[in-house]
Parts: structure tokens; sequence; C-alpha cells
């Protein structure tokens, strides 16, 4: 039997998905050094494993899967926050999230860097790469309730985080009323 696997080469792909990857890596990373980082590095491991594809239509799939690899690996140093060391004060989160169109992005990328690892991952996962509970469940290798609780509080803390920035924000705009 004739091998079956797609003939593209590692240029093809940097060229179809960088902007597709960077952005990915850059909501994970926080940053725009760390997302070329982290970048090159897929596209260096996908060469290495080019091999690996076996459908050209899934290649933004794999290289998302690799990105993803590549950036837990770099925070396996960090020391990961216990759940009962947060601090979540549920009577500042508002009853209306914002409308989407409302939310600043860089407001947003700036909340998503103060969120704890854990609460950013999922979020990223959920939002960006838009898989489902079971997927995010499976590539986490989590039970699908963890996954939902943990999404649960990750958006509490993102929403706190986006109006305490609102609120830091509209109190600098408004005029001072002391003589």
């Amino acid at each position: 039997m004739a091998d079956e696997r797609p003939n593209v080469n590692i240029a093809e792909l940097v060229s179809e998905h960088h902007r597709a990857v960077f952005g990915y890596a850059y909501r994970l990373s926080g940053s725009v050094p760390d997302a070329e980082d982290l970048s090159q590095q897929t596209f260096l491991v996908a060469q290495q494993k080019l091999g690996q594809l076996r459908k050209v239509e899934s290649a933004k799939s794999w290289l998302f899967t690799i990105l993803r690899n590549c950036f837990l690996k770099s925070q396996q140093r960090q020391r990961p926050t216990a759940a009962a060391n947060l601090q979540l004060n549920v009577d500042t989160i508002p009853a209306q999230p914002p409308k989407s169109e409302d939310i600043d992005r860089e407001r947003l990328q700036q909340a998503l860097d103060k969120l704890p690892e854990v609460f950013r991952h999922i979020l990223v996962l959920f939002y960006f790469e838009q898989c489902s509970y079971k997927e995010i469940a499976e590539k986490l290798d989590m039970p699908i309730g963890t996954v939902m609780s943990r999404l649960a509080r990750a958006k509490g803390h993102l929403r706190e985080k986006l109006f305490a920035a609102e609120e830091a924000q509209s109190d600098r705009e408004q005029p001072s009323t002391t003589p």
C-alpha cells in the first residue's frame, strides 16, 4: 500500500497558518516576544514532525496542539496556584456582563494576563480555540466537571478583572469635584 501522507512542506504551513498560530500564542502567553518565541518553536517542532501530519485539512489543529504543548512545557517551571488561595469576592462580580463590542482588545488581554494560568488556559481553549467541554477535558486530561467548574470560575475572574479595569478607567476620566 502506498504512503497516503499529504504532500505539504513547512513553508506552506507557515504561510497559511502563521497568523492563527501567533494569535493563539499571544492569547496564551500575553506578550508579543513570548508569542513570537512560541510561534517559532511551534513551527520548528512541526518541521521535525511533519511526517505525523495525516491530513492537510487538520494542519491548523495539529499546529495548535504543538503550540499548546510547547506552552505547557514552558510553564512547568511555574508553581500552580492552589484554588484555596484564590480570593474571589462574588459581591464585586456585576450581574450583567458587558456587550462584546464594548470590550477593548487590549483591556481583554491585560485581564487575561492577570488570571492564574489554570483559568487563562481553559478560557483560551474555550473561546479562542472554540473547544467543547469534552475536548478541553481530553486535552487537559481532567474530568469534564472540573472543566466546567474551572471555566465558570475563570469567567468570574475575567469579568471581575474587566470591570475593575473599567471602573478604574471611568474614575480617571471623571473630573475632580474637590477645590
